[in-house]
This record gives C-alpha cells, sequence and structure tokens, in this order.
C-alpha cells in the first residue's frame, strides 16, 4: 500500500505538468508564431512480485507478475503545424508559409529563430534596421544584419515571396535592392530549445541550421508581407485536454485516499 502512495502521487505530480502544459497553450493562443505543446508520458521502473517460473502444482508459468512504480513527465513536445494568418497594417509584418523560421541575433550575439514576423525597422549605426519588437536584429542569407539607408520610406519597402527586398526607382519601378531575409529550416524541429519572446535555439536534437538559400536538399517556404502567423493553438481540444488531465489528478488523489484508508484499516485490526 505504501507502493500505491508513490505511484499514485507520482500520477499527480505527472499530471500537475500537464495542467501547466496546457495552460501555457491557453495562455498563448493569441501569441504570434506560437506552437502548441504536448506533455509526453513515460512509465517508470517494474517490479517483479513473481518471476517467470512454475507454479505450486508445478505448472509452467510463461508471465511474470510485475508492478509499475508510476509516471513521469519524458519530454514536452512542440507541433509546428501551420497557423492561421491574419492581416496586419504594417509593411514589415511577414508570414512564413513552410517550415522556415526567421533568424535573429539575440542580446548575447548568438542566433535564434522564430515564426514570429512581426517585425520593425529601428535606427541603428548601419541606417534602418529591420529587427523584432525587442530590438533584435533580423537576419539575412548570410547571417548579418538587414540595414536599409536612412532615407527609405518604410511604406514602399516590399518584400518578394522568396524573401528579396524590393524598392521602387524613380519610375516607381520596384528594383531589387540585394536583400535577402534568412529563412532557415531545421530537421528536427521539435528538438530546439525554446527560450523566451517566441525565440528557439539550435540543439544537437534539432540538427544543424538548413539555410534555404543554400541548400537544394530542402522544400523552399515562402513569405507573405502584410500577414502574420497566428498560434496553432486549437481552444476546443485544450479544453477537452484540460477536463481529461483534471480528470486524471482526481483518480490518482482517490488512489492515495483509498491506500490510506486501507492501511488504516489495517492498524485498527488489533482494537
Amino acid at each position: 500500500m505504501v507502493r500505491a502512495l508513490w505511484t499514485a502521487a507520482s500520477g499527480m505530480s505527472a499530471q500537475q505538468n500537464n495542467v501547466d502544459t496546457i495552460s501555457n497553450n491557453l495562455a498563448n493562443v493569441n501569441t504570434t508564431g506560437y506552437k502548441t505543446e504536448v506533455a509526453e508520458f513515460k512509465t517508470l521502473l517494474y517490479q517483479n512480485v513473481q518471476s517467470t517460473t512454475t507454479s505450486a502444482n508445478g505448472e509452467n508459468k510463461p508471465i511474470s507478475a510485475q508492478i509499475g512504480l508510476g509516471v513521469r513527465n519524458s519530454s514536452v513536445t512542440s507541433i509546428f503545424t501551420q497557423g492561421s494568418f491574419y492581416a496586419s497594417t504594417s509593411s514589415t509584418a511577414f508570414a512564413m508559409d513552410g517550415a522556415g523560421f526567421f533568424g535573429v541575433q539575440g542580446a548575447d550575439g548568438s542566433n535564434y529563430y522564430t515564426k514570429n514576423g512581426n517585425f520593425t525597422l529601428s535606427k541603428g549605426i548601419n541606417g534602418l534596421t529591420l529587427s523584432t519588437t525587442d530590438g533584435y536584429p533580423v537576419l539575412d542569407t548570410e547571417g548579418n544584419e538587414i540595414a536599409f539607408a536612412d532615407d527609405i520610406d518604410s511604406s514602399q519597402l516590399a518584400l518578394t515571396s522568396n524573401g528579396e527586398f524590393t524598392y521602387p526607382d524613380e519610375s516607381n519601378n520596384p528594383q531589387l535592392l540585394g536583400i535577402s531575409i534568412g529563412i532557415f529550416q531545421f530537421t528536427n524541429p521539435a528538438g530546439l530549445e525554446k527560450t523566451d519572446s517566441s525565440l528557439y535555439q539550435e540543439t544537437a536534437a534539432s540538427g544543424a541550421v538548413i539555410n534555404e538559400a543554400t541548400s537544394t536538399a530542402v522544400t523552399k517556404s515562402s513569405i507573405k508581407q502584410g500577414y502574420l502567423e497566428g498560434s496553432n493553438v486549437q481552444v476546443v481540444d485544450e479544453m477537452v485536454n484540460l477536463i481529461v488531465a483534471q480528470r486524471a489528478y482526481e483518480m490518482n488523489s482517490k488512489a492515495i485516499q483509498a491506500a490510506d484508508e486501507m492501511m488504516g484499516q489495517a492498524n485498527s485490526l488489533r482494537r
């Protein structure tokens, strides 16, 4: 019965983490570029109560008796399905259609990746720098900051579907500026390390970053200017998952209560 207490307690702890994950999904339902997360579980050790042997009558017992010792969280996996696009009035709002990520340079100088294309132009050393709302510069195909001349009219700045910036000339004809926004992919995006501000960082599990501009082995992504990608959180699914997690938590608490009552019964037999 002591084993039952600890087994049920592990179930309550795992379901608490599950509820935390679902709550985070619901909290980010309106976060641009957010990807829903799913808590995964795995069993703990098994204890052999009786090994595969013969019974008291000498009959073969091909199946042993093993009792599990509970559950724990194995991972929290991000699901990188496409979110819905919605229109934006900003000329520097970009939605990624495909498996690609935008690249940004963090405050520590490291490269990070995001699905949030809600960018802005800010005054920098080299002119107007394309950056995130937190001020992190967006990277081009060569991993450098994207900068434009100070006198450029941002409302006339356009981006082709393959990430090339254009600007109208004297005849109002769009001309390529020779600047392309970086589009990056990963073999296993679920292995990316999640940080704050909707940023991801490369890890050994995600695989090395793949630059779409130099790789021919991946399906190219396209960029939609004037749109942003919303989160892929399905509120109805999350509410159902929340109910299931809550019921599982309650059942584990009932198991603890039942084990406690059984121990109380055993302790009172002497009276």
